[in-house]
């Protein structure tokens, strides 16, 4: 049972990876242009406000990022990184738990980052298609000594 696991890890991350750079997206999708109900139950974040538009610029570029595995442990970093500065400070303050501030998405968006920036992109990511090509262009690895290229 856990070697079937096993082999399904990298298409479990791989669509972890989708589902919550999705989200992520949308959220950013939904202030800067109002689509899905908009901001704060309806319109947009005005333009260069700070933190706010400057939030939804990174949700919506770095789930775009996350969502098709393309420079997912940077982008992920920055997402993880926005989210515990948006819970430290706009949660936080009105109280200790998240369930209490409101924090909850905040608090389950900086983890699941962080958890991608070690994890990587797993399967169906751009990622692994274009360090595959890079790798092929520096030569095929042996299988039983993978340090070394063959020309």
């Amino acid at each position: 049972m856990n070697a079937r696991l096993d082999r399904a890890r990298p298409y479990a991350v791989g669509l972890f990876r989708i589902v919550t750079g999705l989200l992520f997206a949308s959220h950013g999708a939904a202030s800067l242009f109002g689509v899905l109900g908009g901001a704060h139950g309806g319109g947009t974040v005005a333009a260069g406000t700070w933190p706010g538009w400057y939030a939804a610029a990174i949700q919506l570029v770095a789930g775009a990022l996350i969502l098709l595995g393309l420079g997912t442990r940077a982008a992920a970093f920055v997402a993880s990184g926005s989210m515990a500065y948006a819970y430290f400070t706009v949660h936080q303050p009105g109280a200790l738990w998240p369930l209490q501030n409101g924090g909850e998405a905040s608090a389950m968006f900086c983890w699941a980052f962080l958890l991608l920036v070690f994890t990587g992109p797993g399967a169906m990511a751009l990622d692994g298609l274009f360090s595959s090509r890079s790798e092929a262009s520096a030569g095929r690895r042996d299988e039983n000594h993978p340090e070394a290229v063959i020309a």
